[in-house]
């Protein structure tokens, strides 16, 4: 007989709902579709456990049948409270029986509850964004450890935290930075975050862009799509940063560079897009104009100093799905978007398919490669090699028709001769 497929779902009568998404989302992930392909004739994650904490949306889903036709068996966690789309999460579990445990707007014993259901299933791999489950397993489940073959991190965040594990000497386990792969961190994140955290702040607001003082905190991939798209709809865009590198790129790209105090003194919206905490501190709220709109686009809730807010707030207000109002001392308001959680995927639904289509491609051959060594690599954060980032950026433009050149043997000799000269 067969076992029941375990989960923590909303509803499962939105299952046909969530089908729907899937495939549609799934005619946007032509290069995901074709290692789906190739895994359900090779089988390469025969008789493995992959356990999955990421956001529960249709593009992971399509991930997550890659694994599956991969011959894997697999289980879904959410990375976000937030993030879960609910009619997914159901038809995840009623439709194609993954065991999911996601349900958006979950409390934080609800999450880490999940967690802890994903590791009860044994994995041999985990995949993250956030690198909680491979923080549980070295906190809380250290006695599984020895079980896992390694793990993948989807997000900035996360390569943050494996890269201070393994500099403390503290990382247990082998770790794809799967974000690093530049078809992964180059395209998700500055045009997937870029378009879909304007999404968020117009879904939650709708509000005119145009005209207004947009602010950027940070200048890495993920604030240059922000500051690219804001720009774009028309607003006045400020760059804050620490590093004297990316604020002088900035400057060069056409923003205006300014310290966050000077910043918040003008700004109609600030958005924080960093990976590190207090961002918009507490002197930062302060600094802030009448009216000023805050959100957060980083993947987790520490950004934005909400705790100050809640402190020193005298009256608190939902006007909109995910835009609360908040009255300060002596009458200034502030809004705050999506509980200051990541603000794509909070008010709106994250990335298009056709961005996550390379990131999940990215995921699933991660997976693969980290089965072909298992038992052979130390326990470090580790790139997938350059010939597979390129294999996924080369099957994308064939998917979409495009042609691009390559060298002549002439060409080749040249650039590899020391000879050829002047």
């Amino acid at each position: 007989m067969k076992q029941k497929t375990k989960y923590d779902v909303k509803d499962l009568s939105l299952a046909t709902e969530g089908r729907l998404k899937i495939e549609w989302a799934g005619q946007q992930m032509p290069v995901l579709k074709l290692i789906a392909e190739r895994f359900a004739k090779e089988k390469p994650l025969s008789g493995l456990t992959l356990g999955a904490c990421l956001h529960v949306t249709s593009e992971t889903a399509n991930l997550m049948l890659a694994l599956k036709a991969g011959g894997a068996t697999v289980a879904l966690c959410a990375s976000n409270p937030l993030s879960t789309q609910d009619a997914v999460a159901s038809a995840l579990v009623k439709e194609y029986d993954v065991p999911t445990f996601a349900i958006k707007g979950e409390d934080n014993k609800t999450y880490y509850r999940h967690l802890n259901e994903i590791l009860d299933f044994q994995p041999h791999i985990t995949m993250d964004d956030g690198a909680d489950l491979v923080s549980m397993l070295h906190k809380d489940r250290k006695n599984q450890l020895k079980g896992i073959i390694g793990s993948s991190e989807e997000t900035t965040t996360g390569v943050i935290r494996l890269r201070a594990m393994e500099e403390d000497n503290a990382l247990k386990l082998p770790v794809i930075a799967v974000n690093e792969s530049m078809t992964k961190h180059m395209f998700d994140n500055r045009y997937g975050t870029g378009q879909s955290s304007i999404d968020g702040i117009i879904r939650a607001t709708n509000v005119l862009l145009a005209g207004k003082t947009f602010v950027v905190c940070g200048y890495g991939w993920c604030g240059k799509g922000v500051a690219m798209r804001a720009a774009g709809m028309g607003a006045q865009v400020i760059v804050t940063e620490v590093d004297p590198i990316r604020a002088l790129e900035a400057l060069m790209d056409g923003f205006r560079v300014m310290k966050i105090s000077q910043a918040a003194k003008i700004a109609d919206i600030m958005i924080t897009a960093t990976g590190d905490k207090h961002v918009i501190s507490r002197d930062v709220i302060e600094d802030m104009k009448d009216g000023a709109i805050i959100a957060n686009t980083g993947h987790f809730d520490v950004e934005i100093d909400v705790a100050h807010l809640e402190k020193i707030k005298k009256k608190k207000t939902t006007l909109r799905q995910n835009l609360e109002e908040y009255v300060l001392p002596g009458g200034k308001k502030v809004y705050l978007l999506a509980q200051g959680r990541l603000v794509n995927l909070s008010a709106a639904e994250g990335h298009p398919a056709e961005v996550m289509d390379m990131s999940f491609a990215n995921q699933a051959l991660a997976a693969q490669w980290l089965v072909e060594r298992k038992g052979t690599l130390e326990n470090k954060v580790y790139v997938l090699p350059e010939d597979l980032d390129r294999n996924v950026a080369r099957l994308k433009l064939h998917a979409m028709g495009i042609q691009f050149d390559t060298l002549t043997d002439e060409q080749k000799k040249y650039l590899s001769s020391w000879t050829e000269g002047t």
